[in-house]
């Protein structure tokens, strides 16, 4: 397992901090719609990356931000329709791109309802930390698309692993689902909407539904550690059990305060979560790739969101220093 990180790198002197770092296997995604995407576009920004010595291992595919925001992907977990068909081909064919561009995989999202967090507070020296409180969270409606149970979405996630998976495993690309943020419980609705994704047990259920080499997780150890009661005991045995199965394509690094349906995102070094027997658990079951930050909290001054991922990248060189035993 080796440092990696996630976002944009537009100028030529992102990617040199990046080196200069020690960070240098990354995802980073084209910020144009996928309907213009083609073989040359993703080997381009993996040979560009490469004048840096950064390995472009992987990128999205589908992100968080609520289905009826992404016009290029969003009809797919919906309900059924001309859009969904569509837009499976286009994942399909951005799916055999990557494989001739010989990306490793893509990291994606299977929620609807997008990323759901309550009121702000406040941490260590004013940082701004993210919060969910369930009892907080506001009462919209029913969502716009409608109702989608738990059978319904299975039956929808089902339908989207049997069109891609395939494709996939053709072309020896990883897809990496990333949990639901927050999972609110097993069989709990919001909106009308089971988020069965936000549970470790429907990940135990994804893995199942169609066993390959090409379908598995893009380990949040954070939502992982939100979606239980106590998760400073139980986050390590959740690990264990996707990692021995080799199901673990990427692991993002963060740490919570709290718990199920009541949590704030923290630095990793004051959570609950002990970061560093993470890192031993994975060396333990031979977890062999990137270990990302993710959702740092904000912090003051210019750059914020770079020092703040600055700050992370030290914290995991050390800890995996430690973990190996160096």
């Amino acid at each position: 397992m080796y440092i990696g990180t996630q976002g944009t790198f537009p100028e030529d002197h992102d990617l040199e901090m990046l080196a200069q770092l020690g960070v240098n296997n990354i995802d980073t995604t084209p910020n144009i719609p996928l309907e213009q995407w083609t073989t040359d576009l993703l080997t381009s920004w993996r040979e560009r990356c490469a004048k840096f010595g950064i390995n472009l291992e992987m990128m999205h595919i589908i992100g968080s931000g609520g289905a009826l925001n992404d016009k290029s992907t969003g009809a797919i977990f919906l309900k059924p329709s001309d859009a969904r068909e569509r837009q499976l081909d286009l994942v399909c064919d951005a799916i055999r791109m990557a494989g001739a561009a010989g990306l490793r995989g893509f990291n994606y999202n299977i929620t609807i309802l997008g990323h759901l967090r309550t009121e702000s507070e406040k941490g260590r020296g004013g940082a701004v930390l993210s919060t969910f409180d369930y009892a907080k969270l506001p009462d919209k409606g029913v969502f716009e698309d409608g109702p989608a149970d738990a059978d319904e979405m299975w039956e929808r996630i089902n339908y989207w692993l049997q069109r891609v998976i395939p494709v996939a495993e053709e072309c020896n690309v990883q897809l990496a689902c990333h949990p639901s943020d927050p999972g609110i419980g097993v069989g709990k609705l919001y909106r009308g909407v089971d988020r069965v994704l936000g549970m470790s047990e429907g990940f135990r259920k994804l893995i199942e539904l169609y066993d390959s080499p090409s379908n598995g997780l893009n380990f949040c150890v954070g939502c992982m550690s939100e979606c239980l009661e106590n998760p400073a005991d139980d986050v390590y045995d959740v690990i264990r059990y996707f990692g021995e199965r080799k199901k673990i394509f990427n692991i993002h690094f963060r740490n919570i305060r709290g718990g199920l349906r009541k949590f704030v995102e923290v630095f990793p070094d004051e959570g609950d979560v002990n970061m560093l027997k993470v890192l031993r658990v994975l060396k333990e079951v031979d977890y062999p790739y990137m270990i990302m930050p993710d959702h740092v909290p904000g912090i003051s001054g210019p750059e914020a969101g770079r020092v703040g991922f600055a700050y992370v990248f030290g914290y995991i060189h050390a800890a995996l220093q430690a973990a190996n035993g160096n």
